[in-house]
């Protein structure tokens, strides 16, 4: 039995001299601010010969048009008419193509040596990038920064409102030693959205090992801190270091106030501090914040108000999530909104704060603190992870999130389930940046 050859890549994709030609073509494209330009620059070489011909008094202008004139008399005696026009036409405007890309190729060379697209792909991703919609994420932790990792693909107009309730770790260290507001959840956020992300995160993760004051920190953090200082708040050390680190969208404090999260459980214990209650190992009850009411961001209550799309979550439910809700001014902004709004459910429980909880719980759990219901749809990972995943979650005590249809349809919550979820070699899972966007901007668009 004879075996189909296997058809070779090169039928079906461009090669490099056939992608060169189209990528010519890209700089036709509207909104690149290129063609406008090109005809301002042939009307300027216009207008510079006529200007020429009338100061001399148009003595070059009348020799000039004889020479062309017995020039083209010559070329049509030659060539007809029909076919020595289109060549002149198309050998000048070769020229000109010609003259304008090498100029382009010479002071790309000049401001981006390093970089590998080319000007006119990247002038394309800009304008792609600039005309996405507006989003705005609320949350914090790791799972934050892994969705705008994938957002960024889609939209330069991102705003990530972070919880400034941190007071563990390095952040915690800061907080207590400096009086700065917890910077470890906005140097993810903005290492996920800069440019050169894995440079970036690499730098603004490292931590100190040694050094007495220094160990344990991560560079990020110190940076944030030093910049805080310098500019005098955490926003403006925040829109500075942004210019920095190019990145693409903004990341904003829910609150510029010093939050003290507390928590009462079901057996009446009552914890003070966001790294505490987790290591409480019991069933909130109740949880809240000190100051009571926290004044909001205005610039982050502004971008909720012009959002196109907004996305809580993913992150620890009562010490990520909930502590920017404790923020009445967000909470009002979110409960006013007029635009789709999603929910990233969380694949795998948090030791000490989500306990047994199903998909239903963390939508009954936001619903009652919100009073109303913040979100269109809950996202939910479709399918659990391998045995070894979910046995090595076992082991301290964490479970795969389970998604109980009937509970949800009793609360009147519609459901999305995709396959989101990235596997780790360690056995750890999270939520993949580049499915997860994916699946957010399909739903998006579908609205």
């Amino acid at each position: 039995m004879k075996t189909s050859k296997k058809p070779s890549a090169s039928r079906y994709r461009p090669t490099t001299k056939q992608k060169k030609w189209l990528r010519g073509f890209q700089w036709f494209l509207p909104g690149l601010l290129v063609k406008r330009w090109l005809f301002v620059s042939i009307i300027g070489i216009i207008l510079i010969v006529l200007g020429i011909a009338i100061s001399a008094r148009l003595t070059p202008i009348l020799f000039l048009s004889r020479v062309i004139g017995n020039t083209l008399d010559l070329l049509v005696s030659i060539l007809p008419r029909n076919i020595s026009g289109p060549i002149a036409l198309a050998i000048g405007l070769g020229l000109l193509w010609f003259g304008q890309k090498r100029a382009l190729g010479s002071i790309t060379q000049v401001l981006m040596p390093d970089q590998d697209k080319e000007l006119v792909d990247l002038l394309v991703s800009h304008r792609k990038l600039n005309r996405g919609p507006k989003i705005v994420t609320v949350g914090g932790g790791t799972g934050l920064s892994n969705l705008l990792r994938g957002l960024k693909q889609y939209s330069a107009n991102i705003t990530a409102i972070v919880t400034v309730a941190d007071d563990g770790g390095s952040s915690g260290r800061l907080r207590r030693e400096h009086g700065v507001l917890p910077p470890g959840d906005i140097r993810n956020c903005l290492a996920a959205l800069a440019d050169e992300e894995k440079l970036v995160t690499e730098l603004f993760q490292y931590r100190f090992k040694t050094g007495e004051g220094l160990s344990g920190h991560s560079f990020g953090n110190l940076f944030l801190t030093a910049m805080s200082e310098v500019t005098g708040d955490l926003e403006k050390a925040i829109a500075a270091s942004s210019q920095v680190l190019a990145v693409r969208g903004r990341v904003l404090p829910a609150t510029l106030d010093h939050m003290v999260l507390w928590a009462e459980f079901e057996d009446g214990r009552y914890v003070e501090g966001e790294s505490n209650i987790p290591e409480a190992k019991g069933k909130i009850k109740h949880i809240g914040c000190k100051p009571e009411n926290p004044k909001g961001l205005p610039q982050a209550i502004d971008d909720i108000n012009e959002a196109d799309l907004i996305i809580i979550g993913p992150g620890s439910l009562y010490t990520s999530i909930i502590p920017n809700l404790l923020v009445p001014d967000i909470l009002q902004a979110l409960i006013n909104r007029n635009v789709p709004s999603i929910y990233l459910c969380n694949i795998m429980s948090q030791v000490g704060e989500t306990d047994g909880y199903t998909v239903s719980d963390y939508v009954r759990v936001l619903d009652e603190l919100a009073g109303v219901r913040l979100f269109d749809v809950v996202l939910v990972q479709k399918y659990p992870p391998s045995e070894r995943s979910l046995q090595h979650y076992e082991s301290f005590g964490s479970h795969f999130t389970y998604l109980d249809r009937e509970n949800l349809a009793k609360i009147g919550c519609p459901v999305l389930v995709a396959n989101i979820m990235r596997e780790k070699n360690n056995g750890t899972v999270c939520h993949d940046s580049e499915k997860l966007a994916g699946v957010l901007m399909r739903w998006y668009n579908r609205q």
